[in-house]
């Protein structure tokens, strides 16, 4: 429906807003670093040299701007296409320092589909609410929970090829919490004490081991929909909280849930923040 889709382009691009902001730092402070450093990746590979200073402080201003006119809706057949090749020019110049996040990924990706889905039909500026007529609302979510899925899928079949067997059995796990913490130990940057603590227990870690796997590759499980779909997203939700409670690692679009939205029936809220304000009353 209508409404869902805008609901969804807007969460997205409230949480897009505040990601452009942050990351505008990091952008910034790896255009300064010496050029040997610069190893451009994806759709910056044919560059041979880095981005002037002044060139990535203006491209992150507009990444900024038009990231805020594309949560707004406004004028989004214009601003919805521009900030998601703004967004995907800027993630890749800051992984092209040598450091390839896989954390923005999906954002990105969900970006690009809401940037070519009729998503500014409802809760956007300067247009009225569309009746719902004459457009397919409806695939712009289906692919973007597709993408969710394959990229699940993914992560879950990559632990199985790199640790095989012995990623079932907690060992990979166990050694790969504790080499990540004492790491940043190490390195004086922030780690997990709960997950220092915990290495000492082997016994706990077959089990978180098999549930990681079961979550990842399990992820198809929400193309069912219904109640299988919700109970997927809320376990997939708390393996991204363990994630931060073992390795003080940070997925943040998926730990606030913006990740999932696609799949939850977010056009409620608005009634929902309706009636909280009754029951204030």
């Amino acid at each position: 429906p209508a409404n869902r889709l805008g609901m969804v382009r807007l969460l997205v691009g409230v949480y897009a807003v505040v990601f452009v902001a942050v990351r505008s730092l990091h952008w910034l402070d790896v255009a300064r670093l010496p050029e040997r450093r610069f190893d451009p990746v994806g759709i910056l590979a044919p560059l041979s040299d880095p981005l002037a200073v002044p060139v990535v402080a203006l491209a992150s201003g507009l990444t900024l701007l038009f990231a805020g006119a594309f949560a707004a809706g406004w004028r989004f057949r214009i601003t919805g296409p521009v900030f998601a090749a703004l967004l995907l020019m800027m993630t890749t110049y800051g992984n092209s320092w040598g450091q390839v996040l896989h954390t923005e990924n999906l954002l990105v990706l969900h970006v690009i589909i809401l940037a070519f889905s009729p998503a500014d039909t409802a809760y956007a500026i300067g247009r009225a609410p569309h009746p719902g007529h004459g457009h397919d609302f409806g695939w712009a979510l289906r692919l973007m929970t597709i993408v969710v899925v394959i990229a699940y899928v993914i992560a879950g079949l990559a632990k199985l090829r790199n640790g095989g067997f012995d990623w079932l059995t907690g060992d990979v796990l166990r050694n790969q919490v504790a080499h990540d913490n004492l790491r940043k130990i190490l390195l004086g940057d922030v780690h997990s004490p709960i997950g220092a603590w915990l290495v000492q227990f082997g016994w706990l870690f077959p089990p978180m081991a098999i549930a990681s796997v079961l979550v990842e590759l399990g992820a198809p499980i929400v193309l069912l929909g219904g109640r299988a779909k919700q109970v997927w997203v809320i376990a997939a939700w708390g393996f991204h909280l363990g994630v931060l409670a073992l390795m003080a690692i940070l997925f943040p679009y998926q730990l606030f849930g913006v990740a999932f939205v696609s799949m939850l029936p977010v056009e409620r809220l608005p009634d929902l923040r309706a009636r909280w304000r009754e029951r204030a009353r």
